[in-house]
């Protein structure tokens, strides 16, 4: 009698389940590399004592010897600008992580490229962005990153498209896009997204987040954190360990958020046994005091983020005198 054509498949996608999460249980169990020194500045933001203050994120990355420059601003020029009146060298930066396609992350980049790479051809030339960064949009928030792709290439420039979390440095993880668990919506409304077969809401599948595996614990840099910050938070706890969060830098767009969103994003934190937040972009001022408040943070551990603000991991935050 003839066998059933459908045995062998069938094997085959039992094994590949099994070798799936065989790897899966691997990658998590297994021990990662960790940070011991990891210094992050603040190149832009709204709030400034000194240098140019918009609405936007910047800030660079330093740890174990490597620099990374995560976003690049709003402007042409705020983190060129902010970044010398600051003292800071961006020539021997080589990698760019771009947190999402929306301008007030990206608008800086060819200004930054076109600057350094007159002495340094390699400065700032490889850009690590999320699957879906390139697809095309409509309403709201159109995708300058559709023209800057061809300008930036022009250049000599090349990005990288993550889909899954990856290691890009010892280290050092970037998550790709991240699952949404929870119905955070930290997204604004009113852009669609062509999908190739659809418009639909845009809820940014671009989003992602650096995460710093430490000797402290792990360290969250986030842009905007569209995909929500528990969730990202939850993401890379799953992917990485599931140690108590050190700290958590950077926009989460909070800023419109309900004193009941509030108070749930606190008890997942106190949950994540965090430490410190600086709060910038569109985390929301009033959302960081409400986060120290409920978290029982300090002035010295949950601040506002300035332009030139910086989290140390030995030492702590030190942001600019208006924001202590």
């Amino acid at each position: 009698m003839q066998k059933p054509r459908f045995i062998i498949p069938v094997i085959a996608l039992l094994l590949l389940a099994a070798s799936a999460r065989i790897t899966a249980q691997s990658v998590s169990s297994a021990p990662h590399t960790e940070l011991h020194t990891l210094k992050i500045t603040i190149l832009s933001t709204m709030l400034s004592d000194d240098g140019i203050g918009e609405w936007g994120f910047a800030a660079l990355v330093e740890a174990d010897g490597r620099k990374i420059l995560f976003d690049t601003g709003a402007r042409p020029n705020t983190v060129l600008e902010n970044a010398r009146e600051l003292k800071i060298d961006l020539s021997d930066v080589q990698d760019v992580i771009l947190s999402h396609f929306h301008d007030d992350h990206t608008a800086g980049l060819m200004t930054l490229r076109h600057e350094f790479s007159k002495s340094t051809p390699s400065a700032l030339s490889r850009v690590h962005v999320a699957n879906g960064i390139f697809l095309e949009r409509r309403g709201h928030n159109p995708n300058p990153m559709l023209q800057m792709k061809k300008d930036y290439e022009a250049t000599g420039g090349v990005f990288v498209i993550h889909e899954k979390p990856e290691e890009i440095f010892p280290g050092i993880w970037l998550t790709g896009p991240v699952p949404r668990v929870y119905p955070e919506k930290n997204y604004p409304a009113g852009t669609e997204v062509n999908t190739g077969t659809a418009w639909v809401e845009d809820t940014v599948p671009d989003d992602q987040s650096l995460v710093f595996n430490t000797s402290h614990g792990l360290v969250l840099l986030s842009g905007c954190g569209h995909s929500g910050l528990i969730n990202t938070l939850q993401y890379a706890r799953g992917f990485l360990r599931p140690a108590p969060l050190n700290a958590a830098i950077g926009g989460f767009h909070l800023f419109a958020a309900t004193d009941q969103q509030l108070a749930w994003t606190a008890s997942k934190l106190k949950e994540y046994q965090t430490e410190r937040i600086l709060g910038a972009h569109c985390t929301g001022i009033e959302s960081v005091y409400r986060l120290r408040e409920l978290l029982g943070l300090t002035r010295q551990t949950c601040l506002v983020g300035t332009i030139g603000a910086v989290y140390d991991l030995n030492s702590g935050i030190k942001t600019g005198p208006i924001a202590r």
